[in-house]
């Protein structure tokens, strides 16, 4: 099948997040939060705790049909909906191949805590220590030329479980970098997950000599030094986790690196396409 016949057939059966995706990619300033000139609406909205009927407005307020309400943010409210109207089959495991480090059930629980842009993508295995050996610098080579969520999994010499997804590939960097999508998880004793708290923003930071996930009062949530064979997790504010490991510093046995499909779909289509997308959005919005 030719590749344009394959893009049109994917136009036709992408959803209108996905679109959402591809222009927030190419026109940031365009279809991102905040544009210039136009009326920027409540970062909050009202929502029913209480779906009993509506009752007439003429009727005395009792107990019995006081409303309750909650104010919530946006961004809140569209990914709760987003999650709670699929179906069970779009959490199952979606890996392009085999993982040696999460059984079928881990993989399940964590797909049900992924960024609503990945839920219904493969994820590809980018990196492995058992494949590309310990070093710091060959994940960041395998990071190259990505723009997707990234899952980085960990399995130490105790056997336990960990690691984090992060907002974006890994690279070097003078500072920290990322969004609220990342967070931290461990599989010790029982599967957890801790998300930003909101307390700084201090979500990835890279370098030639380490990797680090989180901070505050001069800890990191999780480190890894350049060898990616010594690590170290602490309690830290970012994500309000306590230590992943059993112990603080730990011995890396295996790590695989996972990477969504979500944007590469979209970023792989040439630029003549881009018109069409346009009109394929137009049409299914008219």
């Amino acid at each position: 099948m030719p590749f344009e016949t394959k893009c049109v057939l994917f136009l036709l059966f992408c959803r209108s997040d996905h679109l959402y995706v591809f222009f927030m990619q190419w026109s940031p300033d365009m279809y991102g939060e905040g544009v210039r000139g136009m009326r920027q609406e409540p970062g909050f909205m009202v929502v029913k705790k209480n779906e009993a009927t509506e009752k007439s407005a003429d009727e005395p307020i009792t107990d019995f049909n006081v409303k309750e309400w909650e104010i919530t943010t946006k961004e809140e409210a569209n990914s709760t909906s987003i999650k709670t109207e699929l179906e069970p089959e779009t959490f199952k495991p979606n890996l392009k191949e085999p993982s040696d480090l999460l059984e079928a059930e881990q993989i399940e629980k964590l797909a049900r805590n992924l960024p609503p842009r990945t839920i219904g993508y493969p994820w590809t295995l980018a990196f492995g220590t058992s494949k590309h050996g310990m070093s710091i610098k060959s994940l960041y080579r395998a990071m190259q030329g990505q723009d997707t969520p990234v899952l980085m999994v960990i399995k130490d010499s105790d056997g336990q479980v960990f690691g984090a997804l992060a907002s974006e590939p890994f690279k070097v960097s003078d500072g920290f970098y990322g969004t609220g999508e990342t967070f931290l998880f461990t599989f010790n004793p029982e599967f957890e997950v801790f998300k930003w708290t909101g307390d700084n923003m201090f979500f990835i930071k890279g370098d030639m000599d380490s990797l680090a996930f989180g901070g505050g009062s001069g800890e990191f949530g999780l480190w890894l030094d350049g060898d990616l064979y010594h690590g170290r997790s602490h309690s830290c504010k970012t994500f309000g986790n306590p230590m992943l490991s059993k112990k603080e510093d730990f011995y890396v046995q295996d790590i695989e690196i996972w990477l969504s499909e979500a944007c590469a779909l979209l970023l792989q289509l040439p630029w003549s396409f881009v018109p069409l997308f346009v009109l394929f959005f137009c049409f299914i919005w008219l």
